[in-house]
């Protein structure tokens, strides 16, 4: 099969399905799953993991809606990391941890979105005051 060039429809297929894949890390339960099942110590998956690490590119980082599938797809190289995944607790504590952090962001982002608000009424108010 090497030296076979791939078509235009086969790279969007892969494209596809390499991208919902990448996605996929970022919920550690189903990291969870894939390591209690053994793909995790499988060295043709582990390569596969490797392989992908082509998304942290921007070109290709630009698609993710999950950005923090990123971050698994770079421990999912460490094999100590791949190990505690079979520990459900481990699952657990991870997506605490990511709500957690999903949580903060949308507390700041609203109070950087409000206060941003103000100073452009507040710059409105004055912009009307001296007219």
């Amino acid at each position: 099969m090497a030296g076979v060039m791939e078509t235009e429809e086969q790279a969007k297929t892969r494209f596809q399905s390499e991208l919902e894949f990448v996605q996929c890390l970022a919920n550690p339960n189903y990291l969870n799953f894939l390591a209690q099942r053994g793909y995790l110590r499988e060295k043709p998956f582990v390569n596969y993991l490797k392989y992908l690490l082509y998304w942290k590119d921007p070109e290709y980082a630009k698609y993710l809606k999950y950005p923090q599938s990123l971050h698994m797809l770079e421990l999912l190289q460490y094999e100590h990391f791949r190990k505690e995944l079979v520990n459900a607790q481990c699952a657990k504590f991870i997506d605490e941890q990511q709500l957690l952090h999903w949580q903060h962001y949308s507390r700041k982002r609203m109070r950087l979105q409000q206060a941003l608000a103000e100073q452009q009424q507040q710059q409105q108010h004055s912009g009307t005051a001296s007219k």
